[in-house]
């Protein structure tokens, strides 16, 4: 008979606890966990194989460990200065994360951020050992500057996550906000900007609060916006004393050669893979559009998804939205649902769908 997890000697700490858990289904649509569901243009996909198949001649011998050509790309993607030595990278924005974690968190020490925001938030804090402590946040998920800083204060945090914008709300988060939390706290303040190519051209990057703020890192995906998800890299930006500390938890070689070869190429096609980002965030704000003549009150979304209210029982929809082929995500806010911004056919399914339901009720 096998064993059940409680018969292990799992870390008591971790007892009860679920992973994340997002449904992959093979459904015609999958618009459940903010993919950029458009394919990587030709041209680019052309140039990251010969990129790859370039680095398999070296395949034998380690990667370079501080992947040094990735960081200066990704320093010249972000500007603002910036150079190698404010960036560093991972397997996906989570290892990332996990990193400022065990380098920043663990046993003893808090992490805190403002409910609703990214579930993998409180795993990895747990995971790495930290207690995690969860905010409030205000009307249609909104957060004060002057609220924030007195919640941080009083919870005297040694990290905080700030999700900008919000996942799963699409809320935007002010400068100000920023600025106040980091004033309040002798933490680390994370600035989660994995969904920022989405927001308003013309809105600050929290990349633009760097200097002077030992204590404040920015983290970005490439999952998102450059339709890379399933190539799995994140990076953030930081005074070179953060990037000195992660250096004490990573693991050697931690990114590929291939990962390595991948993303530096990728980079190089930033303005055609961004061009992507305009007809996504059309198709998002059109799905925002519809929702509100369908009667359902979507929320101010700057990302790459729409978080919809008005359901009367999220579970049924989401079922019969499924038994329809679309897959969309129940992240667990009573009457209310999410779905991602797709191609023009992908939204139209979706939209179709949810309105056979109304027609039918």
């Amino acid at each position: 008979m096998n064993a059940r997890l409680e018969d292990l000697p799992i870390r008591d700490d971790l007892r009860g606890l679920v992973p994340y858990g997002a449904p992959q289904v093979a459904l015609p649509v999958a618009l459940n966990v903010n993919e950029n569901t458009h394919p990587v243009p030709q041209e680019v996909a052309d140039d990251i194989m010969d990129a790859v198949a370039q680095a398999l001649h070296e395949v034998n011998r380690y990667p370079d460990r501080e992947f040094t050509e990735l960081r200066d790309g990704f320093a010249t993607y972000l500007g603002h200065g910036l150079t190698r030595e404010n960036i560093w990278a991972g397997n996906g924005s989570n290892e990332v994360l996990q990193h400022l974690l065990q380098a920043f968190g663990g046993p003893g020490r808090t992490a805190f951020g403002f409910a609703p925001t990214y579930s993998m938030y409180p795993l990895i804090s747990r995971g790495t050992g930290a207690e995690w402590v969860a905010g409030t946040r205000g009307h249609a998920f909104t957060i004060d500057p002057q609220d924030a800083a007195s919640q941080v204060s009083d919870a005297a945090p040694d990290v905080v996550f700030l999700c900008a914008p919000n996942n799963p709300t699409g809320t935007p988060m002010g400068i100000d906000v920023i600025e106040a939390v980091y004033d309040a706290t002798d933490g680390i303040v994370i600035v989660d900007e994995a969904y920022h190519e989405f927001a308003p051209r013309e809105e600050r990057s929290a990349l633009t609060l760097l200097p002077g703020r030992e204590r404040l890192v920015v983290s970005r995906t490439m999952s998102k916006a450059f339709a890379f998800a399933g190539a799995r890299v994140g990076y953030l930006a930081a005074d070179p004393a953060v990037i000195d500390a992660l250096r004490l938890v990573r693991l050697p070689y931690h990114l590929s050669a291939l990962t390595q070869a991948a993303a530096t190429a990728a980079l190089r096609h930033a303005p055609t893979m961004l061009r992507m980002v305009d007809d996504i965030v059309g198709q998002r704000d059109r799905i925002s559009a519809t929702l509100e003549a369908l009667g359902y009150e979507p929320y101010e979304s700057w990302t790459n998804f729409v978080l919809f209210g008005g359901v009367k029982d999220a579970r049924t929809t989401w079922q019969a939205l499924y038994d329809q082929g679309v897959l969309i995500r129940d992240v667990g806010i009573p009457g209310h649902l999410r779905v991602t911004a797709g191609t023009e056919d992908e939204t139209s399914a979706f939209l179709d769908a949810l309105a056979s339901l109304d027609s039918a009720s």
